[in-house]
């Protein structure tokens, strides 16, 4: 599996492009990200937007580049009906309306999403974030795109907008713990293999913590 890094603006979220044709999040930066992608690949050859949840710093730049590459956009279905609300979707707290934002794709827990080379993307639910927040997991490379549910050295995404719940959130990582990962893509801050199983369950033990 080829993975291209991408993270353009202050606030943005990390974005990723999958073997030259799949992109998990978007960011804010709507031109930035498209220089990047064309920088890489020819970027009508990408073909799908996967949005790890409706937050938007993971999904502004999602329809301009859609509409542009003729890509389509996946989102879970619990998420897909908040991409709109200016304050579920914390557009409020950047300082903007909710992006006009139309799925293609409405993703479950199971879903299986192939991307070339006999690889695939597991879906995998994990509320606590948001309701319909997802992680990635291509188990051929052991790779773990987690958006913001887990993020390096045992940080855990926050549960104090509205639609979070630190119970779920805890059962979500609890998901995580079951897998083998060796590359955790975050939603936010760097890329690491350093001994990610433990990182996640570090993770765990925090979501935990603030439970008491």
């Amino acid at each position: 599996m080829q993975v291209k890094h991408f993270i353009i603006g202050l606030y943005d979220a990390n974005s990723y492009l999958i073997n030259g044709k799949i992109l998990v999040d978007t960011g804010m930066s709507t031109e930035g990200l498209i220089s990047a992608i064309k920088e890489n690949i020819d970027i009508e050859d990408l073909e799908l937007i996967i949005l790890t949840h409706c937050h938007y710093d993971h999904t502004a730049s999602a329809q301009a580049i859609a509409d542009m590459t003729g890509a389509k956009i996946a989102i879970h279905k619990n998420d897909e009906p908040l991409l709109s609300n200016d304050t579920v979707s914390a557009a409020a707290m950047f300082g903007y309306k909710a992006p006009a934002i139309k799925p293609d794709m409405i993703l479950e827990e199971g879903d299986r999403i192939p991307i070339g080379n006999d690889e695939e993307l597991e879906v995998i639910h994990t509320p606590g974030h948001t309701p319909g927040g997802i992680c990635l997991y291509e188990a051929n490379s052991k790779s773990l795109f987690s958006g913001d549910t887990v993020f390096p050295n045992g940080s855990i995404g926050r549960t104090d907008f509205q639609g979070g719940n630190r119970d779920q959130l805890t059962a979500s990582i609890n998901k995580l713990i079951e897998l083998d990962v060796k590359t955790l893509y975050p939603g936010h801050g760097e890329v690491t293999s350093n001994d990610v199983n433990k990182q996640i369950q570090l993770s765990l033990r925090m979501s935990k913590s603030m439970l008491l």
